[in-house]
């Protein structure tokens, strides 16, 4: 049975003796919760002999209070304890010295959905930054990563870092948050009393979960459309239509599980994708499908599209590459549309002048494989093939978990 890094610490009152006379503070959201289903910060609190002092939340709020991507959220007094929670998702992103001035110890307890651009892993950075210039300590609460250990994707190239790409990682890192905390440090010469409080019992590489301790662990959306395991499974590469006109299923109940448009036959893509390169394909359920956004892209309009399934008997958890799997996806729209206009210009993520596909790419390689007609799988294939095997060698000595 998996027990939580906060499980752990508060189970073991060993563990929390370095905290003893320390002010602490917790970085947490709506997913930050033990396996009884009981929030981080009230646990801690609750125990009596710690002094937590302060509160932060990440992107959409540490209770979850806002649906939307792009959607600012405020500081406020938790009514339940009169501590401040600070927005680090609001009138600023990096901590503030006022903000730093509140805590000694800062515990983080984010569930990790295992993607680059997920902006949870870009605010763990700036707190590693924050805490290790301004001397304080940094405790991870480490949780499972639902993706499990398969790497995938494209390293972020030098010049592209944003608030969806905060240095030079794979777009699917198969690290845990905890990991990625010693990576960052490592990768960035921190001076930091970094403390991984460890998970016990979590085994990565297990079916049938392949990272998530099925009918263990409940799942709690880590953010408002990460609503399934499935969704995290797929979410490396459905999430690159946020820069897309396609919708990623934002409006539906299976957001960033699917993908469409109203003036596409997607089942004409999916015969196309098969000839270009059946391979990447493998691994999953491909079913075609049509739904109506309630509301974001295409809001109201009937919707070509497909629906990945890995929740089934065709799942191959070793052969599923989500990134490759929606990268054919726009090549062979491309090809049977060359002159759709497949990618959005508007502000994403506070950058205005990149493309969002570059921003979430970490870089132009994949948006000009794409609109290159000459450009095959195989020129896309050496590109990954020689990141992944780089990412995994950058990272082998700094996995907890066997």
């Amino acid at each position: 049975m998996i027990q939580l890094g906060i499980d752990r610490l508060l189970a073991d009152p060993g563990l929390r003796r370095p905290l003893h006379g320390r002010r602490v503070a917790l970085l947490g959201h709506p997913a930050a919760v033990t396996a009884r289903g009981r929030h981080s910060l009230d646990a801690l609190i609750e125990l009596g002999d710690l002094r937590v002092t302060a509160a932060f939340g990440p992107q959409h709020g540490m209770r979850g209070d806002k649906q939307d991507n792009m959607v600012e959220s405020g500081d406020f007094i938790d009514p339940r304890h009169g501590i401040p929670v600070f927005s680090l998702y609001g009138e600023v992103r990096y901590p503030t010295p006022a903000m730093l001035a509140h805590f000694d110890v800062l515990l983080v307890d984010l569930q990790d959905i295992g993607t680059r651009i997920y902006t949870y892993v870009t605010t763990l950075a700036y707190l590693l930054d924050a805490c290790a210039a301004a001397g304080k300590s940094l405790w991870v609460l480490d949780r499972p990563n639902p993706a499990g250990r398969p790497v995938e994707g494209s390293i972020l190239e030098p010049g592209w870092e944003s608030f969806v790409g905060a240095g030079p990682l794979i777009m699917r890192h198969g690290l845990t948050l905890g990991e990625l905390a010693r990576w960052f440090v490592a990768a960035r010469g921190l001076d930091l009393d970094l403390q991984v409080v460890t998970m016990d019992g979590y085994r990565p590489d297990a079916a049938p979960g392949y990272g998530w301790p099925l009918a263990e662990l409940a799942w709690v959306n880590p953010s408002p459309n990460a609503s399934s395991l499935n969704m995290a499974r797929c979410f490396p590469g459905t999430v690159l239509c946020e820069g897309t006109t396609l919708s990623e299923g934002r409006g539906t109940t299976v957001a960033l599980e699917l993908i469409g448009a109203p003036d596409l036959d997607f089942g004409r893509i999916l015969v196309r994708m098969e000839l270009e390169c059946p391979a990447w394909t493998e691994g999953v359920l491909i079913r075609p499908c049509w739904f109506e956004p309630t509301f974001h892209k295409h809001a109201g309009l009937l919707c070509s599209g497909l629906q990945f399934h890995t929740d089934n008997a065709h799942y191959r958890h070793d052969r599923f590459r989500p990134y490759r799997l929606t990268a054919l996806l726009f090549k062979a729209l491309r090809l049977e549309y060359p002159d759709y206009p497949l990618w959005r210009d508007f502000p994403y993520e506070y950058e205005s002048e990149r493309l969002a596909i570059d921003l979430l790419s970490g870089g132009t390689g994949l948006r000009d494989w794409v609109d290159d007609p000459a450009a095959g799988p195989g020129d896309l294939e050496r590109r990954l093939a020689a990141d992944e095997a780089l990412w995994l060698e950058q990272t082998r000595a700094l996995r907890i978990y066997a």
